[in-house]
């Protein structure tokens, strides 16, 4: 697995202490980006939490992702979460270390009272001790939270700094990627009550020191979800149920359980990736499942299209200019304001979440901006099928014919052909997964000349008639 080591730098470790306010969360911010620009340690909110204690237990689900790894428990160095500020909410987000599990705690303006809260997206220190502190809180007394330092505070530093190098899988930042490219055709697919969404998740199983033995199936009966032998139409997979553990912190806290999936048809065993979203009073928790405990979001190959083409490249830097942190993205507007049609401009949006410039909400059913403060041009460089695919293009190994493309790899020959809008392949790789792990390298190459070929024909193309 390809790593690199992640600088962090903070001014002074996160902490829960007395204040002349009450109890104060202060979580310290790394460097980040803003609509000013890039800033070492940039402020985002300073006022109240309405539920101190929910916050407190969502935040510890969200680092308890962070520290986990679903397959291996081996213990490993622990990640701190990502926040974005959007102008009127605070997003908290990790990744686990076997890639498989995506969490975000939104809290919302209804869950925060104080002045409007900022925007950009840093990392906030999220340590052993302050862990320790938040498990310990009990009741809803005032919490005072600031995310950042006060711009005193800024002025005032005395140069001490808590300095974090923790490695960077090249595969947690393809995850990001690929969980928001899964999320996008989610729909809602079931609704619990508090009272049954907490009988329903303390029924799961909760060890995690073993690899899952495969896909659950859970289909809506009533005002519950059932188990059931089989996934018949309407049924919710549920890959790896221990993976929902995280949930259990907020369950005293819980107004609803909301699950969101793609459709399944009666009939098809093939595991699916599904969120499992916690309502809390004021914010949500969001657990998004890989189809596989042993399969994480960065092989699913969902980004692949996207970053093939040299358009969707050039209309995200487009599209890119005109984001602002905004909580939720609307399509149709930055069509209108940039040119492009709403499908390129999904294009663009799927693009840019492979560098982490975009995330998506299953709850709003819409985008929302932010940037990850890593170096994820990488999730580009270093994918695998991409990389590959580009390889055979530069090689010409690629040709096309009337009835598809031939592709050589290696010693064999394989033919592309084109069925209801899909490329598939004759390679081993298109018959193990048939199309739901994205396109082989061979789909992608001849994704890539197409394109370069109906670029070259467009630039070749002779002007007919007169200009007026």
């Amino acid at each position: 697995m390809t790593r690199s080591m992640q600088a962090l730098a903070y001014a002074r470790p996160s902490t829960l202490e007395s204040s002349a306010d009450g109890p104060l969360l202060g979580l310290e911010t790394s460097g980040g980006l803003t609509p000013v620009g890039a800033q070492a340690h940039p402020h985002f909110f300073s006022g109240f939490l309405t539920s101190p204690h929910t916050a407190a237990r969502g935040l510890l689900a969200v680092a308890d992702v962070a520290a986990a790894r679903y397959v291996d428990p081996t213990p490993r160095p622990l990640l701190d979460p990502v926040v974005t500020g959007n102008g009127d909410r605070l997003r908290f987000e990790s990744f686990s270390g076997c890639c498989g599990v995506y969490a975000r705690l939104d809290v919302l303006s209804a869950g925060l009272d104080g002045r409007e809260t900022g925007r950009g997206t840093t990392n906030v220190d999220v340590n052993n001790p302050l862990r320790e502190a938040l498990s310990r809180m009990t009741g809803d007394s005032p919490l005072h939270l600031r995310v950042g330092p006060q711009e005193l505070a800024v002025t005032t530093l005395d140069g001490s700094v808590v300095e974090k190098k923790v490695p960077l899988p090249d595969r947690w930042l393809r995850g990001f990627a690929e969980a928001q490219v899964a999320t996008a055709g989610f729909d809602l697919r079931a609704e619990l009550s508090a009272t049954e969404a907490v009988r329903f998740l303390r029924s799961l199983p909760t060890s995690t020191g073993r690899a899952s033995l495969g896909a659950k199936w859970v289909v809506p009966a009533g005002k519950t979800l059932r188990p059931t032998t089989r996934p018949v139409a309407g049924a919710v997979c549920l890959p790896g149920p221990e993976r929902l553990t995280a949930l259990r912190r907020v369950l005293r806290h819980a107004i609803a359980l909301r699950v969101y999936g793609p459709a399944t048809p009666g009939g098809s065993n093939s595991p699916t990736s599904t969120a499992w979203e916690v309502v809390l009073p004021g914010m949500r928790l969001t657990l998004t499942l890989s189809p596989d405990t042993r399969r994480g979001f960065s092989g699913e190959g969902g980004v692949l299209e996207a970053l093939a083409t040299e358009e969707a490249a050039q209309d995200a830097e487009l599209i890119s200019v005109l984001l602002a942190w905004e909580p939720t993205i609307d399509p149709a507007d930055l069509a209108s304001r940039s040119g492009l049609s709403v499908a390129r401009v999904r294009a663009a949006l799927v693009r840019l979440g492979t560098a982490g410039r975009v995330g998506y909400d299953v709850a709003d059913a819409a985008y929302f901006h932010r940037e990850l403060p890593y170096d994820a041009d990488r999730a580009e460089r270093h994918n695998p099928r991409l990389v590959a695919a580009r390889k055979l293009v530069s090689s010409q190994a690629v040709a096309l014919h009337a009835e598809g493309a031939s592709v050589t790899s290696g010693e064999r020959v394989y033919q592309v052909r084109e069925e209801d809008g899909r490329l598939r392949c004759t390679c081993a790789w298109w018959s193990d997964h048939l199309g739901q792990r994205g396109p082989c390298k061979h789909a992608l190459a001849v994704r890539i000349i197409r394109r370069e070929a109906t670029v070259s024909a467009t630039a070749d193309r002779p002007v007919t008639g007169a200009a007026r």
